[in-house]
């Protein structure tokens, strides 16, 4: 350490805080000093917070004033690495340090010093009478696989009081057990044997292990058909950065594909990775967090946020089927998980690995540029092909009114059921109904708080808002015109079509794969584990199948409105309904047996459509490519998002027209202005919406300038505003 690192008792320091400040505090350095960048905790008023030794304080006020560091915290010190990405993270998201800060600490009783707890897990017995709560806490047991809970956490989970669990100890039917806070990962070993490569695959592995060797930074654009192996082609990538003793980070982009995961991590490297995704228990991250900075955790696999935590030396980021929308956070830190592992790697010097079958136009059109590697995976592993695509023309079709199975397909799920293979049948859309409407005045029932129709969840027996979360009974009159019997169900949900399935199909078993239909994650990867094993000979799903699921019985897709994504105001709108076409296609013929997948469509001769069936991937790109290109849209422009909020619609559309007339910082670098105009969903939560879209050339400086843009706005009452670079939806 350097002189200039370290704080003698009583100098001044500047404590970043997690409180909404727009400036670090100056402290004096407790007894005994501290470095740079140690986790503290200092008083700020009558309360103590969490905050991280920036720098050396700047003084210029009364020092008898100053008050004390409490405490260094037992954790290893923030490194100057990733201190320099939450900073650039922050000035290129427009995000104030505090909340990075934040997003960096999201891990509990990071200041609790080490010792022996009392930790719960399942247990061999069977209690002597089963209760409702002593249920829910079992069921929480066995959905976690294992994991230790604190009593806390297994009561608040379960819903129960501590004596609840203690009784269940006193059964045998839960284990308690004393142990030490924290420990470390086992370890993982690189060398064990991995599965035979096919020759690209291995081609592939050559170069990104020559990549991890040379220590320097650089991208690589994994490009291969669903099911040509590149999880075990990344794998090796991973095994290369731990012999050379530096960590690795795997990003999924959904918590229900860590399941399977793990299991092959574990098969490849003899132990199981370290879990950051909010399917983990608040014990396990803090475990996490700590042995992840004290390089105690080799390899961590996660969600998006994992990117975040305090790695003392990573080396290689894989970020797998990058080109899904959930590595966006729409909250909070407005924040691409992708663009930013790029960043983290080019800071700390280590690799990054994008992993897709379809990737995103942003990482094809950066490969194309020269500035990612680009590594192909051309054929299936093993003895599996790519299934057959064919449209089914619904002009055509003679379709019973209510219903959406057209005969074609139908008739080919039954050749299914009698050859005993898996059907899945694909709507992205969840629920049973999309749109509740009374027959006799014709009122669509929205939501009371939202510009949003609630969405019939007939399993529920409840209507739902999806941009809300909020709930109600479903009615038996209308609530506009009180006219009882006239509510009737428009157009298909997840829940409806396997209504219909189950009639079409009366003696086939049918699992549904939807994300609100499960309780807990674990619940739901339960689920995908059965289904994958064959308990179920129809699967209807949302775009949830979409993501990376192996299931070697399944060899026929049919996608029930391929049209549904086609349209609106998204400039992304062609792209996505490619990408999940040909995610979904390719969840069929995934072992020896071949897949077809059908596609419903009224528009068979649409370009996206014909581009899908085809399989001409690098047509679409490049003619996807040179409209976007023309349109000067990302990735060839740059653009930012600017949405007002507020209870009431005329103050908020006052700030925005103010600040369409006073764009004088935006037209300095020859940015335009859209707007202000009603969010496509005018309200939520009660807040009225105005959004503003900046779009500005590739180049420009669009984050100095709209800093400058907004500085002179002070926002009365309740109004907020949020900016969104690179926005992904415009909702």
């Amino acid at each position: 350490m350097s002189a200039q690192e370290y704080f003698d008792q009583g100098e001044l320091v500047a404590v970043l805080t997690t409180q909404p400040l727009d400036r670090t505090l100056d402290y004096k350095a407790p007894e005994g000093g501290c470095f740079l960048g140690a986790f503290v905790e200092v008083p700020l008023g009558p309360r103590k917070v969490l905050g991280v030794v920036w720098g050396p304080g700047q003084g210029g006020f009364d020092l008898a004033k100053a008050r004390s560091v409490i405490r260094v915290l037992e954790v290893a010190p923030m490194r100057e690495e990733m201190r320099l990405f939450l900073g650039k993270v922050a000035d290129y998201t427009l995000t104030p340090m505090p909340a990075m800060l934040r997003l960096a600490t999201r891990a509990p009783g990071l200041g609790d010093p080490p010792s022996m707890r009392k930790i719960y897990r399942l247990g061999d017995a069977e209690p002597d009478r089963m209760t409702d709560a002593r249920t829910r806490v079992l069921e929480v047991l066995r959905d976690y696989g294992g994991l230790a809970f604190t009593l806390k956490e297994l009561a608040e989970q379960a819903g129960v009081t501590s004596s609840v669990v203690k009784g269940l100890v006193k059964q045998g039917a839960v284990r308690e057990e004393d142990s030490p806070r924290d420990l470390p990962y086992p370890r993982l070993d690189p060398d064990l044997p991995g599965k035979t490569l096919t020759g690209d695959q291995a081609d592939a592995v050559a170069r990104l292990q020559a990549g991890q060797r040379s220590g320097d930074y650089g991208t690589t654009l994994l490009k291969g058909v669903t099911g040509s192996g590149k999880t075990e082609v990344y794998l090796e990538a991973v095994a290369e950065a731990l012999r050379m003793g530096r960590q690795a980070l795997v990003l999924l982009p959904e918590i229900a594909l860590t399941a399977e995961f793990l299991t092959r991590v574990e098969a490849r490297f003899g132990a199981r990775p370290a879990e950051w995704h909010s399917g983990a228990t608040m014990t396990e991250r803090r475990r996490v967090w700590r042995m992840v900075g004290q390089g105690e955790a080799q390899l961590v696999v996660g969600a998006r946020s994992a990117l975040f935590l305090p790695f003392r030396d990573l080396g290689l980021v894989v970020v797998d089927e990058e080109h899904d929308t959930s590595y966006k956070q729409e909250d909070g830190v407005h924040y691409s998980a992708r663009d930013m592992a790029v960043l983290r790697a080019s800071i700390c010097g280590g690799r990054v690995i994008l992993a897709s079958a379809t990737p995103s136009l942003e990482s094809w059109a950066n490969a194309e540029a020269g500035k990612y590697e680009r590594l192909d995976l051309t054929s299936r592993f093993g003895a599996a092909v790519l299934p057959e695509m064919k449209p089914i023309d619904m002009r055509t079709e003679q379709m019973q009114p209510g219903t959406w199975i057209s005969p074609s397909l139908r008739q080919a799920v039954r050749q299914r059921i009698e050859r005993r293979e898996q059907s899945l049948l694909f709507i992205n859309r969840r629920g049973y109904a999309p749109v509740t409407l009374c027959r006799a005045c014709g009122e669509q029932i929205a939501c009371d708080h939202c510009d949003a129709r609630m969405v019939e969840h007939r399993f529920l027996k409840r209507l739902m808002c999806h941009q809300c979360g909020e709930t109600k009974p479903m009615p038996d009159t209308c609530p506009s015109c009180g006219v009882e019997g006239k509510l009737a169900p428009v157009g298909p949900g997840i829940e409806r079509l396997a209504e219909e399935a189950e009639a079409t199909f009366p003696e086939a078993k049918i699992a549904m794969l939807s994300s609100d239909l499960f309780g807990s994650a674990r619940a739901l990867k339960a689920k995908i584990e059965e289904i994958a094993e064959g308990d179920a000979d129809i699967v209807i799903g949302t775009q949830l199948v979409a993501k990376g699921h192996n299931f070697p019985k399944l060899t026929l897709v049919g996608v029930i409105d391929a049209d549904l994504s086609l349209h609106g105001a998204d400039l992304r709108a062609a792209e996505r309904t490619f990408q999940l076409m040909r995610q979904v296609a390719g969840r069929a013929g995934r072992a020896d047996k071949p897949g077809q997948a059908l596609l419903q469509t009224f528009q068979p001769e649409h370009p996206v459509i014909r581009a899908i069936l085809s399989g001409d991937e690098e047509g679409f790109w490049k003619a996807e490519a040179a409209g976007r290109q023309a349109a000067g849209v990302p990735p060839y422009g740059r653009m930012a998002g600017i949405v007002l909020s507020g209870p009431e619609v005329g103050p908020v559309f006052d700030i925005g027209n103010a600040m369409a007339r006073n764009d004088a910082p935006l037209r300095a670098i020859d940015a335009q202005v859209f707007g202000p105009a009603p969010a496509p969903i005018a309200r939520i939560r009660g807040r009225h919406r105005v959004r503003l879209l900046v779009k500005a050339p590739k180049g420009a400086p669009i984050q100095d300038a709209i800093a400058r843009w907004i500085a002179p706005l002070r926002l009365k009452g309740d109004i907020r505003l949020t900016v969104d670079i690179d926005p992904q939806s415009f909702y």
